[in-house]
This record gives C-alpha cells, sequence and structure tokens, in this order.
C-alpha cells in the first residue's frame, strides 16, 4: 500500500539532457536543432492579399441591383394598372349608344284582285284562307311565279257554259302584285300551286 507522501507517478532520477546547440546539418548549421517530434521547416508559399472590403462592396452592388429591377417591374405594373383603370373608368363615363330602334314596315295595303285560272278542276279544290303561289306559263319563255303566298279571299261558283276557259278565283294580294297579276293574265295561261 502506498503512503500518502509517495508521488502517484515514479520519477525517473536521470537528469534531463539540455536541448543540443549544435547546427543541424540541413539547416547550415545557423539554426537550433527540433527534436524528432516536430516536423522539418518549411518555407511558406507567396498568396495574393486578401481584400475583405471588395466582397462587401460586390455584395451591395448586387443587392441594389436587384432593389433597382424589383422597383422597376413595380413601376410597369403600376403604369399597367394606370391605363387599365382609365380605360374601365372611360368605358364607364361614355354613354352608352342608344338603341337603334327600326320604322315599322309600313303598312301594305291589301286589294281582292280577280284571277282567271287555266284549270277549273284545280279551283275547285280551294278554300278561302288558302295560300297559293300563281304561276305564269308563257309559250315562248320558262314558268315564272308572278304571286308568291297570296291568300284566297273567295272561290266563286263555276260557270257551266264556260267550258274550257278555267275559273275565277279571288286572291287578296298587295297592289303591285294585282297588277302583275292582270298583266301576267293578258299574255299567259295561270296556273296554282297549294303552300
Amino acid at each position: 500500500m502506498m503512503s500518502r507522501t509517495s508521488p502517484p507517478f515514479p520519477v525517473s532520477s536521470a537528469p534531463l539532457a539540455p536541448p543540443s546547440s549544435s547546427a543541424s546539418p540541413a539547416s547550415g548549421g545557423s539554426g537550433p536543432v527540433c527534436s524528432s517530434t516536430c516536423p522539418p521547416a518549411r518555407p511558406v508559399p507567396p498568396f495574393p492579399p486578401l481584400r475583405v472590403g471588395r466582397a462587401g462592396g460586390r455584395l451591395r452592388r448586387a443587392v441594389r441591383r436587384r432593389r433597382r429591377v424589383a422597383s422597376a417591374g413595380l413601376a410597369v405594373v403600376a403604369a399597367a394598372l394606370a391605363v387599365g383603370g382609365t380605360e374601365a373608368r372611360a368605358s364607364r363615363a361614355a354613354p352608352s349608344p342608344a338603341p337603334v330602334v327600326k320604322p315599322a314596315p309600313a303598312a301594305v295595303r291589301m286589294v281582292s284582285a280577280p284571277v282567271r285560272i287555266a284549270d277549273a278542276g284545280t279551283v275547285r279544290l280551294l278554300r278561302p284562307g288558302d295560300r297559293v303561289d300563281v304561276v305564269a306559263a308563257e309559250r315562248a319563255g320558262a314558268p315564272r311565279v308572278v304571286a308568291a303566298g297570296a291568300r284566297v279571299a273567295e272561290v266563286p261558283a263555276v260557270d257551266a257554259g264556260v267550258g274550257d276557259g278555267g275559273a275565277l278565283v279571288v286572291l287578296s294580294v298587295p297592289r303591285d302584285t294585282a297588277r302583275a297579276l292582270v298583266g301576267a293574265g293578258a299574255v299567259a295561261r295561270l296556273a296554282v300551286t297549294v303552300c
């Protein structure tokens, strides 16, 4: 068992050797000799000096550029909104065009036109209120429609003594159409088709 006054580790009684003052052969005899645990001395390579101030200025310039770009973008958006708002206000303030009122069509005066149809049998099929097209069949040319959609106003009784002279039918047509029917009946045979 160890005594309280004894050191915890054994201490060697051999004196320590002072560092040798002899010169190292690598250093040319001008410097002290390092122990075996020190790495050999190496020269420091040259390097450019560090300029810390320039990096900070570059960062500040980049921040300023971004701020200018953001400000320009906001100005463009604000201008577009202002133009759009002005156009919207102008469109709201402008009075809407008055609706175009078309004049009522002039009342067409209808007249009763007696028309002799060549085929008496066709006339017997007609009744008042029917709609017919009157076709003029000329010998020299193609048939043409003289009156379209004319309303039958009256169908007189067929005269038995007329023979093959056709039959009369009274049509309700405009005045101009009535004149065209009279002219066509004088030069052509008239026929009707039921609409």
